[in-house]
């Protein structure tokens, strides 16, 4: 018991935490997790917390799930690492044929990353390398969206539009061109609210076609923008940019790594537009929060660009010490077969459903809520100063932080995006579960807006 009382000391003495001002943890010391089980995590105190954002958006079916467990045990006494350049296995074998035949029509190979920042500079440098290599060597620059978020090496954070991660490295980034993304909450160009028709999209459609000769790539996360606050828009702008892209030669790149394997509703994000990317980035959700790995998928064409004798300096020379590592390709290879053979997908849509109505039920009737946005298994809550004017809270008076450390008392994990609250389970959440965590959203935000 000693030991345990001293690790928040140490932890503190050693690490340095992600994503955190280290000086938040001088009155919110660093809670040390022990184990999980299902949707719960458990401290060295005994205290359970639901993990209500899947840790970081990967935990698909749970926290020590025992068909995982099982695999990565079998994978472990086999093969741990091989080097990947002339050496394979079977593991990364066949998790290559089921993402693809997962994948959306069209995309034919796999790039092997660690992670989703990894699988983002593979798809930036493809993109460019494969306009150079077939006689476009104009084509340099990328578009992305405001509010975007890629991941934060410096390709990635090049192509991301959100402020507070970018701001500081603005001198080091590469110079990307920057179209405004959809904001339907606050829509300039729908006021009528009718059906959507993505109105917005006319802003990167103007610009391409002034700057479409040196657009090499435009990179889009599909159907929610999720740093910037889970921003759910409509399938059409995704249908309209597909049309842009194949007009002007420019490489559509799909950011599927937070919302794809389900997270939506479908399979990727893509699939709710029936479009075929370019490129396209998934990782997070692909070994369930077990294992770092990533992949980038291409089609044919862009992979022929590239297959040439070694001397003609076509190949592709990026690689990563752990590229196709056999531990995450066999977690990857068993969370696939459990999409498959658990029908999660369809499991999902009574589960969304219910997610819904609990947040109805719940937390509607709240003053500050001004908006709450789902799609499948993905919901958010906006909190407003004033509903009408939909004014947010001061960033500085930290809201969402605030009601962040008094769910954790509440025993919900909800880590927020500013002004928003939202909710990324596990899959396998039931019902009494999934009651208890927006009970408890409810009651930290009335706690912590001093409502009655």
């Amino acid at each position: 018991m000693e030991h345990t009382k001293d690790l928040p000391q140490k932890d503190l003495k050693y690490i340095w935490h992600p994503c955190s001002q280290m000086k938040d943890y001088e009155t919110f010391p660093p809670i040390i997790i022990k184990k999980g089980e299902g949707v719960f995590i458990e401290d060295i105190n005994g205290n359970r917390y639901l993990d209500a954002i899947s840790s970081w958006w990967v935990n698909l079916f749970g926290h020590s799930n025992k068909r995982i467990n099982e695999a990565l045990y079998k994978q472990v006494n086999r093969l741990e690492h091989v080097i990947f350049a002339n050496f394979s296995h079977e593991p990364a074998i066949e998790l290559a044929e089921r993402i693809i035949n997962a994948a959306p029509a069209g995309l034919g190979k796999v790039f092997f990353g660690d992670n989703g920042s990894s699988a983002v500079e593979i798809a930036l440098k493809l993109s460019f390398q494969y306009h150079r290599q077939t006689g476009k060597p104009k084509k340099q620059k990328f578009v992305a969206l405001t509010n975007a978020y890629h991941g934060e090496t410096i390709g990635a954070l090049s192509v991301g539009g959100v402020d507070l991660y970018n701001n500081v490295y603005k001198p080091i980034l590469l110079e990307v061109i920057r179209a405004e993304g959809p904001n339907c909450y606050r829509c300039k160009y729908n006021l009528k609210r009718e059906t959507c028709n993505a109105e917005c999209f006319e802003i990167l459609e103007n610009s391409m076609k002034e700057k479409h000769q040196e657009v090499t790539g435009i990179i889009i996360e599909p159907v929610v923008q999720c740093a910037a606050g889970m921003k759910i828009y409509s399938p059409v702008y995704l249908k309209k940019l597909r049309q842009l892209c194949t007009l002007y030669d420019i490489n559509l790149i799909a950011d599927e790594i937070a919302v794809g394997f389900g997270r939506t509703g479908k399979m990727f994000g893509c699939n709710h537009a029936d479009i075929t990317p370019d490129l396209m980035c998934v990782s997070k959700g692909l070994t369930a929060g077990y294992m770092p790995l990533s992949l980038t998928l291409v089609p044919d064409k862009i992979y022929s660009a590239f297959y040439d004798d070694y001397t003609s300096l076509k190949s592709f020379l990026h690689s990563h010490s752990y590229s196709g590592n056999p531990l995450g390709c066999a977690v990857a290879v068993e969370t696939l077969k459990i999409f498959e053979e658990e029908k999660i997908l369809e499991k999902n849509i009574y589960k969304s459903n219910y997610l819904r109505k609990s947040v109805e039920k719940m937390l509607l009737d709240i003053p500050h809520v001004g908006e709450y946005r789902q799609i499948g298994m993905i919901g958010a809550i906006e909190l407003v100063k004033d509903k009408k004017t939909k004014e947010g809270f001061n960033w500085k008076k930290r809201v969402g932080y605030e009601i962040y450390k008094k769910a954790l008392n509440k025993g919900v994990l909800l880590r927020p995006l500013g002004n928003i609250i939202y909710f990324m389970p596990p899959y396998i959440i039931n019902e009494s579960e999934t009651d208890y965590m927006v009970s408890a959203a409810r009651d930290a935000i009335l706690e912590h807006l001093n409502i009655t």
